[in-house]
């Protein structure tokens, strides 16, 4: 019983959890529109089913938040309460306050909040002390109409009805049986909230326990001494109808998995990629060996075959590890809107894309480089209502997050109508710190000059006043971008905003590599990063300033010997006449990286390697391909960081 009870608990974290970062959204959409009865009514169901909810688990702290909280709503729905600025902060800090009564529940740790001030606030809210409020007759007619739409909707979605049908609408022989909540409503045992508070509790228990073992609606509206065992036998022996066979008989449409059974079955795909290579390797040579032999062409087929299931699982696995970008969206509305009026601005964030879905691995680490981005695009990017005002901009200024597919990699965008990134005054800044001279500023494009700001330490406090602010911790933002195998570029206009362009590859476990010889050495190069390859004379590669170089149509591309990077006797770096040049970009720069030998394409499983710590400069973990041979898997974003730099 208790690790049912945990069960129940646990459900009711992650449902809360859902609930809460839904309604931040929600509550800044609402304030936007405050006119929207549906909107409204949805919050307040929210707050509603998290009340009960805690009601029957014995979390009283909570129960006494959401329920002066879902009395304000009720006024706020009933039009009794004008929904301003400072309602909202009131309500929005109770928000926050049930996040950490959360923490508590799932830390077990038993502490109380001091909540007394938050309900005095509430209270206050709910009294009219100090808010607006609005009797006219015709708000509340309007009002009233709002709520009766309100309740029939709730009424007909709760008792499985079609909205705006009634009973009357419906033949007689075949309308539905009432239920036993409603036939306790309508006999006044117990009252509508008392049936959704017990609908919630079923619905949980759902989640935990097999199907069988849910208890009625009946039951729990029993055991929580909401009406009489004997109510609930009559009320079930006016049931009738063959409607509740059926209703008995409707199967859950979704589960919920444990990730951690995700990610094992991740693995085993990863292996089974590993072993289908390795096998399509040994009957290619077989083909080759015997091309005569019935039982060779047989095995072929099948192998050909299990390929094609192979990569149609290996897809459905991916494919229930991607999330919608939405999770991650979802908390940014209500962190503008606060940081706006903190700094007494007018901020609109719009979210376009939300649906587009990432791999779990990578939603879970882009958060805080979106959360960097956002809040510098507020913060800094955005100027003054009176300065807009004044540059013949609407007062408001608009910050647009977006996401969307580009092959096989997603594009998350943050733009803003804000002031722009100023070169010229960047420009002085490099020199200031020295990181260039004015000869070298001269020879770059404005992409360049923009990279600077993503070195370590370049943002100052004069920084943040005279450029906007830009730099500020913008290399942990690349950092973190790059340990994804992402990229990020800048585009901006003084005067008319900024663009920040993330792109991040699908997922982090299976990438398409080029294979490269360099000595007795395998390693494997990840295509994205990837341009073309070209085969070189050593008569082509010119040394610049003590650099090696190659004229690659009329581009200058620094060149790096692999060879050299880890210390490998090979042809490239004794002075072969014919080298192969694997070409890289990184940040829309291009790297010449210099192998012995091209082995194509292939499909590679990242394997991470434990205890490979300083060595490791460079490499982003090993894969065994198709011979049972183990190979390192080249990071050119680490490999050629300091390189980057250097070639500004």
């Amino acid at each position: 019983m208790a690790d049912e009870m945990d069960e129940i608990i646990n459900d009711f974290l992650i449902e809360t959890t859902e609930l809460i970062e839904e309604l931040n959204h929600k509550f800044v959409e609402l304030e936007a529109d405050r006119e929207n009865q549906d909107l409204v009514n949805d919050i307040f169901r929210s707050i509603h089913t998290i009340k009960g909810a805690s009601g029957f688990l014995g979390f009283n702290q909570m129960v006494q938040l959401t329920h002066i909280t879902e009395s304000v709503l009720k006024k706020i729905k009933d039009g009794i309460i004008l929904l301003a600025p400072q309602i909202m902060d009131v309500i929005l800090e109770s928000v926050d306050m049930v996040k950490i009564l959360l923490e508590h529940i799932k830390q077990k740790d038993g502490v109380e909040e001091d909540l007394s001030d938050l309900l005095k606030k509430l209270q206050d809210v709910y009294d009219g002390v100090g808010v607006s409020t609005d009797k006219d007759s015709h708000e509340q007619k309007t009002s009233a109409k709002a709520e009766a739409a309100a309740k029939d909707y709730m009424d007909t979605e709760r008792l499985g009805e079609e909205p705006g049908q009634s009973e009357e609408d419906t033949d007689p022989e075949q309308r539905p049986p009432k239920h036993v909540g409603e036939l306790l409503i309508e006999e006044g045992k117990v009252s509508e909230d008392d049936v959704e508070e017990a609908l919630t509790i079923q619905s949980m228990i759902k989640e935990s326990v097999d199907t069988g073992d849910v208890p009625k609606v009946g039951e729990i509206l029993t055991a929580t001494d909401k009406t009489s065992k004997e109510d609930v036998k009559k009320a079930l022996a006016k049931q009738s109808g063959p409607a509740d066979k059926e209703k008995g008989q409707q199967v859950e449409q979704t589960i919920r998995v444990d990730v951690e059974r995700l990610d094992n079955v991740l693995n085993l795909v990863g292996e089974l990629v590993l072993a289908r290579n390795r096998l399509m390797k040994i009957v290619a040579n077989l083909e080759i060996k015997y091309t005569d032999s019935a039982d060779v062409s047989h095995l072929a087929e099948l192998t050909a075959f299990i390929n094609l299931i192979t990569t149609d699982l290996q897809l459905a696995v991916m494919k229930t590890r991607m999330q919608p970008v939405k999770k991650v969206f979802n908390k940014f509305p209500r962190m503008v809107r606060d940081l706006a009026r903190t700094m007494k601005k007018e901020v609109e964030l719009r979210l376009v894309g939300e649906e587009t879905e990432l791999d779990k691995s990578i939603i879970e680490e882009v958060g805080d480089p979106l959360v960097h981005l956002i809040r510098n695009a507020a913060d800094h990017g955005i100027e003054l209502p009176d300065v807009r005002e004044a540059a013949g901009k609407p007062r408001h200024g608009t910050v647009i997050l977006s996401a969307y597919q580009e092959g096989n990699n997603i594009v998350l965008s943050i733009e803003d109508d804000g002031k722009g990134i100023d070169v010229d005054k960047l420009k002085e800044k490099i020199l200031e710190k020295e990181l260039a001279t004015r000869d070298e500023l001269e020879k770059l494009s404005n992409k360049e000059i923009l990279d600077y700001i993503f070195l370590p330490g370049f943002s100052t406090a004069k920084l943040v006043t005279d450029v906007s602010g830009r730099g500020v911790g913008m290399d942990v933002v690349k950092t973190n971008i790059s340990k994804l195998n992402g990229s990020i570029t800048i585009e901006t206009e003084v005067g008319q905003g900024a663009r920040f362009l993330l792109r991040l590859p699908l997922t982090l476990a299976i990438i398409q590599a080029l294979m490269v010889g360099v000595g007795d050495e395998v390693f494997a190069v990840p295509l994205s990063s990837v341009v073309e390859t070209v085969r070189l004379d050593k008569s082509e590669i010119k040394t610049i300033r003590g650099h090696e170089t190659v004229i690659l149509r009329n581009e200058v591309v620094p060149v790096y010997r692999l060879a050299t990077k880890f210390f490998i006797d090979s042809p490239s770096s004794n002075g072969a006449d014919k080298i192969y040049m694997v070409v890289i970009v990184i940040n829309e720069k291009k790297f010449g990286m210099m192998v012995d030998r091209l082995y194509g394409q292939e499909e590679v499983v990242i394997k991470s390697i434990e205890g490979f710590a300083n060595s490791s400069e460079g490499i982003a973990g090993a894969t065994i391909t198709g011979d049972g041979k183990v190979v390192l898997i080249i990071d050119p974003t680490v490999l050629f960081s300091a390189a980057l730099h250097v070639h500004k």
